[in-house]
């Protein structure tokens, strides 16, 4: 990873202690030589990975001291083995397995005779069997005997290591995708089309393609090999073990036909087979994961008193009416284009609770009949300053039949939760989304496909930096948000809230040191992301931690002035010279760190609000034509394209070849999820409900 050696352990150190990724790159960088998370992340799973492998290594060795096979020389290569791959294929011949024919034909005193055969020293393989026919242990013929000694030969081949290193690498970059539809699935399995006749290097298949087949081989329809060229194969193992072409080498030709098409080819393959896939996961996951740090870090409009609308047409829309808080006032319904009457009515009762509620922006969830709400409403002739806006609203529903909603809102209908979640995602998406499990917020790819644990890890990762590079208020933060504050977990964080409720809102970050199971290790991992907004402590309303409290003490100290005074003056900031606070525990990165947070207590990373507005007129696909260059709104990125939203209720496809004038090898490079875009629509496929757009900036040609 070109980094110090010092600087691994120092992380390794500090992962030993249970410090989180957050508190690690955000308060010990002096420690990690200000490595950033991404790094930090690196590092934590690669030392799992070694750990890993050390530990194999360990029941290997036991494994083989126990079994008497253990040499100084198998010691020495097995602790310098650097990959779990390795680590097996060293230990394949003494891997303890089940019977195989090679083992029979030990059994049956033939291991002579293939040690012979195998050193192709002009021996005639005929003659030399003759003495090893013995009826009474079935070998009956010379052939039998020539076969138990090819099997063991075959044996040999299939557990050399330097064969299998040959082989994997052939696999590795020669390996073909051949992947074919299964007879009489054509018509099932019409979703894998693509996939029916396919072959493709290995090397350079995309996750997403990788995947699909994946799925449709474990749905029945499609049959899936990853082979290079057999002759190539043979090849290899030809030039490493036939030693010239008499009689002797021709058994041995035999023997490695035979070991590569029953024992080396379905091995290899299987190995591809889970690289191929590891490799896959990995690529959707960080897809996955980059669009939900996207949607997480999505602008706030802020503590406004919202209305929200959950759009409906045979129900009715939901309305909700919320205080700047995001705390739950009112419940309506409205039946907005439906006949004119009720259309009135709904005018009517949306002016009632704007002006009773005095709100201050109005949210639409972007499912079905939202763009109609969304038209009906700015129709209706409100205040210029209320904002009617289209909010994303995947996972609502999820969220609203959830057992954290249920705990929130026992005696509202799942309906009204969804249309209170639509409001609260709008005022603060971070807040409000981390309630919902991750899979379910509508971005990433093949999510059902990848590992699970992996993306799991993934996900908290994403969701865990998130909330603390945003940092938490301490006196307004939900249950599910205070879980993912570093140091503190879902025990903790009920405590927290159960503490608050009883006692009162926080005075000062100390306090918390008060909330049962909350010791000084929990506090130290926390307190910096925890804000006190209007505490008797200036600083705990910044990211400033407690630890480094003192420093900021001694500033204002030798400036003859106050904390208060340093925060609230540009002027006296100024005048710090910071290297005099440099100590063995504070450097430099520390003291940067804190007069930022001096000059800008509690900043918010995320970007100021921004409204949207989707091209007038078009609502529906049938509006489209292609040529048509009109504003759109990114949903989902994924390895072969983005996902845009264009207010007609179906998610146009800008294809990776469309995202740009230049080539692009990685979408998330060029696009984010919640960007807005302009796009030129290229092609409308009502049937199959497609939508194919194009991001480049002129002269595009309408699709085929």
């Amino acid at each position: 990873m070109g980094l110090h050696p010092s600087q691994v352990k120092g992380v390794a150190d500090l992962l030993e202690q249970n410090s989180t990724i957050p508190f690690i790159a955000r308060y010990r960088k002096e420690v990690t030589g200000s490595l950033d998370e991404i790094t930090l992340r690196s590092i934590r799973d690669l030392l799992k990975q070694l750990k890993k492998l050390d530990s194999r290594k360990k029941t290997i060795i036991k494994s083989m001291e126990e079994q008497g096979h253990l040499t100084d020389h198998l010691k020495s290569k097995i602790a310098k083995a650097e990959t779990l791959t390795i680590l097996e294929d060293i230990y394949l011949p003494w891997k303890p397995k089940r019977r195989t024919r090679g083992a029979f034909a030990r059994e049956k005193g033939l291991s002579p005779l293939g040690e012979l055969i195998f050193a192709q020293k002009g021996v005639n393989p005929e003659n030399a069997a003759l003495k090893f026919i013995a009826p009474e242990k079935e070998v009956r013929t010379t052939e039998d005997a020539l076969s138990g000694a090819r099997d063991i030969i075959a044996e040999i081949v299939n557990e050399d290591q330097k064969a299998r290193e040959l082989l994997r690498c052939l696999f590795e970059t020669k390996g073909v995708i051949f992947s074919n539809v299964v007879p009489g699935m054509e018509k099932k399995g019409v979703k894998y089309k693509d996939y029916f006749l396919l072959e493709e290097p290995a090397s350079i298949a995309p996750s997403h393609r990788i995947l699909a087949i994946r799925r449709g081989e474990k749905e029945k329809v499609l049959k899936f090999r990853i082979l290079p060229e057999e002759d190539k194969a043979l090849n290899i193992l030809e030039n490493k073990f036939m030693k010239g072409s008499g009689k002797d080498s021709l058994q041995v030709r035999l023997a490695i036909h035979d070991s590569y098409k029953r024992l080396l080819l379905p091995s290899m393959e299987t190995e591809i087979k889970t690289a191929l896939k590891t490799r896959a996961d990995s690529e959707a996951i960080k897809v996955f994961s980059e669009n939900l740090q996207e949607l997480l870090m999505a602008p706030p409009l802020g503590a406004k008193r919202i209305m929200a609308i959950d759009p409906g047409y045979r129900t009715g829309c939901k309305v909700v009416c919320l205080d700047r808080q995001g705390k739950f006032l009112h419940y309506d319904v409205i039946f907005p284009g439906i006949s004119g009457k009720k259309t009135s009515l709904a005018a009517k009762t949306i002016n009632k609770l704007w002006d009773k509620f005095k709100i201050e922006a109005i949210g639409v969830g972007n499912g079905t009949r939202g763009r109609e709400t969304e038209l009906f409403l700015k129709d209706m002739g409100l205040p210029e300053k209320i904002q009617v806006i289209s909010v994303n609203e995947s996972g609502a529903s999820i969220y609203s039949a959830s057992k954290t909603a249920r705990e929130e809102f026992p005696d509202l209908d799942l309906t009204v939760r969804g249309a209170i979640s639509i409001g609260r995602r709008l005022m603060d998406p971070l807040s409000e989304l981390v309630k919902i499990d991750p899979k379910s917020i509508g971005v990433g790819q093949y999510q059902h496909d990848v590992n699970h644990a992996h993306l799991k890890k993934s996900l908290d990762d994403t969701v865990m930096s998130c909330v603390n590079s945003v940092g938490v208020n301490a006196n307004q933060a939900s249950l599910s948000l205070f879980s993912y504050v570093s140091g503190i977990g879902p025990g903790l964080a009920k405590n927290i809230v159960e503490y608050r409720d009883k006692n009162g809102p926080f005075k000062n970050r100390r306090e918390l040191l008060n909330v049962p199971g909350l010791g000084s290790r929990a506090f130290e991992q926390a307190a910096g992301f925890l804000r006190i907004e209007n505490g008797n402590i200036s600083l705990d309303a910044s990211a400033v931690h407690p630890e480094s409290y003192h420093v900021v003490d001694m500033m204002a100290k030798d400036q003859k002035t106050t904390v208060e005074q340093i925060m609230e003056s540009d002027s006296a900031r100024k005048k710090i010279d910071i290297s005099k606070y440099v100590s063995a525990v504070t450097g430099l990165p520390t003291l940067n760190d804190i007069m930022e947070e001096l000059a800008r207590p509690g900043r918010d990373p995320r970007k100021n609000f921004e409204t949207f507005n989707f091209a007038k007129n078009i609502n529906k696909p049938e509006d489209l034509k292609s040529g048509m260059r009109i504003p759109g709104i990114i949903t989902n990125v994924t390895s072969f394209g983005a996902f845009i939203d264009i207010g007609v209720h179906q998610d146009g496809l800008a294809h990776i070849s469309e995202l740009a004038d230049k080539f692009v090898k990685d979408p998330s490079k060029i696009v984010k999820v919640n960007q807005k875009v302009n796009v030129t629509v290229l092609n409308i496929d009502l049937k199959r409900n497609r939508i194919s757009l194009s991001m480049k900036s002129g002269g595009v040609k309408p699709m085929i």
